[in-house]
């Protein structure tokens, strides 16, 4: 785990300090950005382990990000995680298209974030790969 680097992506401020300084905690390496065109330049820069994105972002949208991130040669099989207020099905859907593995309901706690993030980083990851939303 110690050598697992997540991107944590939020514009939250507060939620954002809380699931880092978690992840840290538990051992896991973390950069954070408050907005989706950051985390498409840190993607591209730093070649997380894994993402997670909130969807309602300002700019770029967490959708348009996962969409920019797929696109791009060498992040394609990143597992991306969406963590989102959102709960209507067709928010989670479009997230589904944009090419999110997981999806995390907001609010929940640190320790749930930690299993999503396992569980996407167990999962084999193929840029074909039949996208599924989180337990």
């Amino acid at each position: 785990m110690a050598e697992t680097l997540v991107l944590l992506v939020d514009d939250y401020r507060d939620s954002l300090e809380v699931w880092e300084w978690y992840l840290r905690s538990q051992g896991y390496r973390v950069l954070t950005a408050g907005s989706g065109s950051d985390a498409v330049r840190m993607a591209i820069s730093a070649r997380p382990h894994v993402i997670v994105l909130d969807l309602e972002l300002p700019g770029v949208t967490g959708c348009e990000a996962a969409r920019q991130i797929r696109g791009t040669p060498g992040l394609r099989d990143i597992p991306l995680i969406a963590a989102t207020g959102f709960s209507h099905e067709s928010q989670l859907a479009e997230a589904r298209a944009a090419g999110f593995d997981r999806i995390l309901i907001k609010p929940c706690d640190p320790a749930d974030l930690v299993a999503e993030i396992e569980r996407a980083l167990a999962a084999p990851r193929h840029s074909d790969l039949q996208l599924r939303e989180g337990s």
